[in-house]
């Protein structure tokens, strides 16, 4: 078991609400009210939503049908991601005031390092005080924090007093903490992985650090390893302020559900063409071509296929996203998303970091388009 370093001070710092709060800041006549960020359109789905919506069961990746049945007063204002980056960058360069090892997950949370910091503040949790004031005082939003020694417990102790909170997890109290933890809210559990630990009967941290590092190992793979040490408070990994690209995708959810092999292969060929025009801005390439499926009843599925080559080309992904399409049947099924994305840059898979682009759906294809449909046939 690999030792833990207690001496480390790590921050994560997650904003509030992050869109909606930008949103509701610069718009007076939103503030206290029901907001949820994202398109008008039927398919529409919501990016975030502010607390006054959550209350009424809105959440992100809801659908504004959906949403709007829940909340009838939600307010529904479409995302301005410009804004929102310039609005991080100005949260960065507070962070930046007391470390420079700053690694970002997103446009709304990061990690700290500070256990050497640039003011020499020999507490962790002043220095996330200070940083979620001057958030506050600078640019009138507000942030939750977690402190702890490592990153699995800071970001879930960052979540354990939304919003506006701060929590602290003490060396001396980690144990307890993870033991009373809900499997639900472990780094790297989603739905489906809680429910196969559900019905192994683990429903906490106490009962995760039943089970051995093997039988983890069997029903989890590699991810049984992080399970086995983050039951025990562990996670050695380090905050890392260069962050590396692991995957490139595209998704785009479809008007009308649809389980027509021609208009799939034409949504699937659209979807490559884009995929080829995002490798190449982001002088991105991999060998693992994966297709996301996800059904009229929103279940999902993935299928993977990794390749001796690197995928750069239209060539080189067609044909493989293709002979994915052919392992999914979906003649009972109608389809009302797909996705497509390259990663394993060196090997070894990754989990999908999917970039959702808005493409236009167009029900009549160009004369191009439908000579590539014999193509796509073959």
């Amino acid at each position: 078991m690999p030792a833990q370093d207690f001496n480390r001070k790590i921050i994560h710092i997650d904003m509030d609400a992050f869109y909606a709060s930008v949103e509701q800041r610069d718009d007076p006549s939103l503030r206290g009210k029901p907001v949820g960020i994202g398109s008008e359109e039927r398919r529409g789905v919501l990016c975030t939503a502010s607390y006054e919506a959550r209350k009424y069961g809105v959440h992100s990746a809801m659908s504004g049908v959906q949403a709007k049945r829940l909340c009838p007063e939600l307010i529904l204002v479409p995302p301005n991601f410009a804004k929102y980056k310039q609005v991080s960058q100005q949260v960065h360069e507070i962070f930046h005031r007391y470390t420079d090892l700053v690694e970002p997950l997103s446009l709304d949370e990061a990690y700290l390092d500070v256990t050497q910091n640039k003011l020499n503040i020999e507490l962790a949790v002043d220095i996330a005080q200070r940083i979620r004031q001057e958030i506050r005082n600078e640019l009138q939003l507000t942030a939750s924090a977690g402190v702890s020694f490592n990153k699995f417990l800071a970001k879930v102790a960052s979540d354990f007093r939304k919003p506006d909170g701060i929590t602290v997890i003490h060396p001396s109290r980690a144990m307890h903490f993870v033991d009373n933890l809900p499997i639900t809210d472990f780094w790297g559990v989603g739905h489906k992985t809680a429910e196969t630990m559900h019905a192994m009967g683990i429903f906490n941290g106490a009962d995760l650090r039943q089970l051995s590092r093997l039988r983890l190992q069997q029903v989890f793979g590699k991810a049984g390893e992080t399970y086995y040490n983050f039951a025990r408070a562990i996670d050695n990994r380090a905050v890392e302020p260069h962050w590396i690209r692991k995957s490139v995708g595209c998704e785009r959810t479809f008007e009308e559900d649809s389980s027509n092999p021609t208009v799939l292969l034409t949504e699937l060929y659209r979807l490559v063409l884009e995929l080829v025009e995002r490798l190449k801005k982001k002088e991105f390439k991999g060998r693992t071509l994966t297709l996301k499926v996800k059904f009229y009843n929103f279940t999902q599925i993935t299928r993977s296929r990794t390749v001796p080559h690197m995928l750069l080309k239209k060539d080189d992904i067609l044909p493989v996203a293709k002979a994915l399409l052919r392992e999914v049947d979906y003649t009972e099924r109608p389809v009302r998303l797909l996705g497509v994305q390259v990663s394993n840059i060196d090997d070894t898979p990754h989990r999908p970091q999917w970039i959702q682009l808005e493409l236009p759906f167009k029900k009549e294809s160009s004369f191009e388009e439908l000579k590539e449909l014999k193509e796509l046939r073959s």
